[in-house]
């Protein structure tokens, strides 16, 4: 891919990205304003889910394991 095409390409979804979005009408510092505050809820969203999904989904398998199998075992056996 060439770098004229590629920079076709990603205005054709910048593009794409305007007329979804339907900020194509506003005005420059309008769409600023928008672009900031959507692409901040997007960073929050991603930063959240890379700090909270993987404990959840180890708390989950935690908790799975111990009701379908895999018993801790017990603390006499421990002691010994």
């Amino acid at each position: 891919m060439s770098f004229k095409s590629l920079r076709e390409y990603l205005a054709w979804l910048y593009y794409q990205y305007l007329l979804i979005t339907g900020i194509y009408v506003l005005e420059p510092w309008e769409k600023s304003i928008f672009n900031s505050v959507l692409f901040s809820a997007i960073a929050m969203v991603i930063y959240t889910s890379y700090v909270f999904v993987p404990i959840h989904l180890y708390l989950a398998l935690e908790f799975f394991s111990g009701i379908f199998g895999d018993q801790p075992k017990s603390t006499m056996a421990l002691m010994n």
